[in-house]
């Protein structure tokens, strides 16, 4: 659908919608709705509130609402598609290119297990190490490289730079971190045990990859 006609459709649809609404509206079902929406939703035209347990709702205008960029549609980007997240809140960074290592330190720092999840993906795209240390403090390095080899059990990464991993290595006085909710790992305790730090994860919240 080329902007002309996304437009188009933007004026057709102009204010706040649910799925349903729109589904009448363009004489569509549902799921092509949907896929409507994100499409308009990347171009600008649309943004959304809720989701989750709470209904979804969509503001839509003809005239641009973003032109920057989500930082869930890079994480999402690279994800497998029963792993995407759907995000109550987007976070957009205007004038410039999200990274793919902004947005894995961002799902990293949310917290959010399914972010985490999604997140793993990056790993096969990560090339600027020299960047994602300035931008990671030690402990942060720490959850980086758990993750990391987290990775590696489900996908082929690129190859971590002895210096990064260096870099990140815990000492004795180093204490034990966690990732998120304070949850531990029952199959990763190596990684956990190397990086001294607990793992949200279990193999079978990685079954989208197909371990």
């Amino acid at each position: 659908m080329g902007k002309m006609r996304l437009i188009g459709t933007a004026r057709k649809l102009e204010g706040m919608n649910t799925i349903e609404g729109i589904s009448r509206a363009m004489g569509i079902n549902q799921k092509k709705a949907i896929e409507l929406m994100h499409r308009m939703r990347k171009k600008g035209f649309v943004k959304t509130k809720g989701g989750g347990k709470q209904k979804r709702f969509y503001y839509i205008s003809p005239e641009r609402l973003s032109t920057g960029t989500s930082l869930y549609e890079i994480i999402n980007k690279y994800a497998p598609s029963g792993a995407k997240v759907q995000p109550i809140h987007e976070y957009i960074v205007h004038g410039r290119r999200v990274t793919e290592e902004e947005a894995l330190i961002f799902a990293i720092e949310s917290e959010s297990i399914r972010a985490i999840i999604a997140s793993l993906s990056l790993f096969k795209h990560i090339t600027q190490w020299t960047l994602l240390s300035k931008l990671a403090d030690k402990p942060l390095k720490r959850k980086i490289c758990a993750l990391y080899g987290v990775a590696k059990t489900i996908l082929k990464v690129r190859k971590m730079p002895e210096r990064f991993k260096k870099s990140a290595v815990p000492c004795k006085k180093d204490k034990y971190t966690y990732i998120a909710r304070k949850i531990g790992s029952k199959d990763f305790k190596q990684i956990e045990k190397a990086w001294k730090v607990y793992i949200p994860l279990n193999k079978a919240d990685l079954e989208e990859y197909k371990i």
